[in-house]
């Protein structure tokens, strides 16, 4: 069972003179405000932006017959170059975005033993969207979890988090700087009420119990709950259930959410409900990553999808587009499926 609250431990940082309690070269403490566009592909981005750099500044002179020759032989301008396909895989280095709104991965792996489980993933995901992490048993998705979590750690590759490296921290750090994460098996306290969930997370984060009873009151609200909040946490449906647990979630603070699995265990009247809290979680500009095998559920609410394959992405874009892509029916999702 994960340990929540693991994510928080760590020693506090001690108080400068002015009563701070973060020193200003802490990364959890840094601003993120995002200036770029929300709209283009950063992995793309920064993969031209390295092809431009790995091409070495050549001088020509004019009066070289080998010189001359090249220049009789360029390409005109009107014919474009061949477009490179996308490499996510590994390969030297991973260059990091350095940008705010985007948790993006760049070319991680992981081996277990003498079997390599994730080979070389590159995946991204912006403030407000929601992103599909879609694959059969096996393919290594909830590894790509777990790392960026923290919950196990990388062999190669980086993680970045609104511009920082989170790569080397632990998890209670990345919880620190805007990571949150559902896991797949029920996380609740059992033997704590529903306002005790969500308050235990509150006395972590937020030290004024005003502040605190303040924002447990308007959790419970925003979630419909505020009926339930005496209510044992063991009596509540599964639905129920996964309200407290995102609202509790959602008192870390987070910028990213990360859902494994949020429709196992729930009843199929249920479903349309956590649709609506992934929905909800996005108006408010978080960026939400969904791993799920009820692909029907998950490719109907979010924005984007990934596949994953033998520990590699086999293709991303548009629920559209990987429902029409061949290599995904054949492999994955069959010839008969429809949205």
């Amino acid at each position: 069972m994960v340990d929540l609250l693991g994510m928080f431990r760590g020693r506090p940082a001690k108080r400068s003179q002015r009563g701070s309690a973060r020193r200003r070269d802490d990364i959890t403490a840094m601003d993120d405000t995002f200036a770029g566009s929300m709209n283009e592909d950063p992995l793309a981005a920064l993969a031209d932006s390295v092809r431009n750099e790995q091409q070495p500044a050549m001088r020509i002179n004019p009066r070289s017959p080998q010189n001359t020759e090249q220049i009789q032989r360029k390409r005109p301008a009107s014919q474009p170059a061949p477009a490179k396909p996308r490499n996510n895989g590994a390969g030297g280095a991973p260059q990091l975005l350095r940008r705010p709104g985007f948790l993006a991965v760049h070319s991680i792996e992981k081996s277990f033993g003498s079997r390599q489980v994730v080979r070389g993933v590159s995946i991204y995901v912006r403030r407000g969207e929601a992103v599909g992490l879609l694959g059969p048993n096996g393919a290594g998705k909830t590894t790509v979890f777990y790392m960026i979590t923290g919950l196990i750690k990388a062999d190669r590759g980086a993680i970045e988090l609104d511009g920082h490296d989170v790569t080397r921290l632990p998890m209670y750090q990345r919880a620190r700087l805007g990571i949150g994460y559902l896991p797949q098996e029920a996380s609740i306290f059992r033997g704590l009420t529903v306002e005790q969930n969500i308050r235990a997370v509150l006395e972590v984060v937020e030290p004024s119990r005003k502040k605190r009873e303040r924002e447990l009151d308007a959790l419970l609200e925003e979630f419909t709950i505020t009926r339930l909040r005496k209510s044992p946490s063991i009596a509540l449906s599964g639905g129920e259930r996964r309200r407290v647990e995102i609202a509790r979630a959602l008192a870390t603070r987070p910028n990213y959410m990360l859902l494994d699995e949020p429709f196992a265990g729930i009843d199929p009247i249920a479903v349309g409900d956590i649709q609506q809290l992934v929905r909800h979680l996005t108006n408010r500009g978080i960026g939400v990553l969904i791993t799920d095998h009820n692909v029907r559920e998950t490719l109907g609410l979010t924005d984007r999808a990934y596949i994953v394959y033998a520990g590699q992405i086999l293709t991303e874009g548009s629920p559209e587009e990987i429902v029409a892509d061949p290599d995904v029916r054949r492999l994955y999702l069959g010839e008969e499926f429809r949205l």
